[in-house]
């Protein structure tokens, strides 16, 4: 059983009873999840995630008057609950996972990952937040939330960046990638500098994938699991994963191609790709194939002067 199941199977067996026996008048005011830092909110758990931080659990997620008023006593019941469910253990938390489920106080919980307990407001404090952390905290199931203050919040982040941010983080991903894809790896490997080869073939995978999901506007998570949520996306997820996936597992020459020119034509064939892409999209018309070429014309499409001036490089 997948981690997201087991929370909402364990919630509606067990969460439920409990809610409508202790605090029959706040059943209606009390939203409930599994939303947060793990690899079951992006249901990706397997056999080895599951050694640790992983088991029966929910979250409960209150308004500031309904948790100052019941939020402490709710903990304290939902802590009596069976540990063991449906077969499985109690969840074991480790030192770094504590606090992952239990009672939360909607704005505070929102602001343990944007450090805000408000939808942003302002281009600075959109651009203030990190990435993956926008991607857990709209991670998950919300298996119920009568009131919808929680959902309301979810779902205006869920809606993505301001278009003018996402321009700018899409203009300088054009340029970063076209530098440590396009330009240095292969100046790199001709230098016998194989250390910075290595860092430009790293960097360029995780600013085209970064690239792909601001495409499909959606965050991008954690490193670990980036390459597994960008699969699916539709617009690019799948022939650029594949590539991805031929470059980095490619460990020798071929005949009448060495190593790092295989690497350099794949680095090239998913530049190509994002071109295109940009080209279907109207987010530039050049035809240029180096996509240094490019950051500067999507930078120009923003309509906040502010933000326009910055460095295209920046973001």
């Amino acid at each position: 059983m997948q981690g997201l199941d087991l929370s909402e199977k364990y919630f509606q067996e067990c969460g439920v009873s409990m809610i409508e026996a202790k605090f029959p008048e706040y059943k209606d005011k009390i939203a409930a999840g599994l939303v947060g830092e793990g690899s079951e909110c992006f249901g990706f758990d397997d056999e080895i995630s599951r050694d640790h931080d992983w088991g029966p659990g929910f979250c409960l997620w209150l308004s500031r008057q309904d948790y100052e008023a019941i939020g402490q006593e709710l903990q304290q019941e939902l802590e009596k609950l069976p540990q063991d469910f449906a077969g499985i253990k109690a969840r074991e938390a480790s030192a770094w996972g504590r606090g992952r489920i239990g009672v939360f106080e909607i704005g505070a919980f929102y602001r343990k990952f944007i450090g805000i307990n408000h939808v942003p407001a302002t281009f600075n404090e959109w651009r203030a937040i990190p990435e993956g952390n926008l991607a857990v905290c709209t991670n998950g199931k919300v298996f119920a939330d009568p009131p919808g203050e929680f959902s309301k919040f979810r779902n205006e982040l869920k809606a993505f960046y301001p278009e003018d941010i996402r321009l700018k983080k899409i203009a300088s991903r054009c340029m970063t990638i076209a530098q440590s894809g396009q330009y240095n790896f292969m100046r790199s490997v001709k230098r016998k500098e194989y250390i910075a080869a290595q860092y430009a073939e790293a960097k360029f995978c995780g600013d085209i994938i970064s690239l792909v999901f601001l495409l499909n506007r959606e965050y991008k998570p954690f490193y670990k699991w980036m390459h597994r949520a960008m699969k699916p996306l539709p617009v690019l997820g799948k022939p650029i994963y594949g590539l991805l996936l031929e470059m980095v597992t490619t460990h020798e020459d071929a005949p009448g191609e060495t190593l790092y020119e295989k690497k350099s034509r794949l680095i090239e064939e998913m530049c190509q790709h994002v071109i295109r892409e940009f080209h279907k999209e109207g987010l530039s018309d050049c035809r240029d194939g180096f996509l240094l070429a490019h950051g500067p014309i999507i930078q120009s499409k923003i309509k906040d002067a502010s933000l326009r001036s910055i460095d295209v490089w920046v973001e």
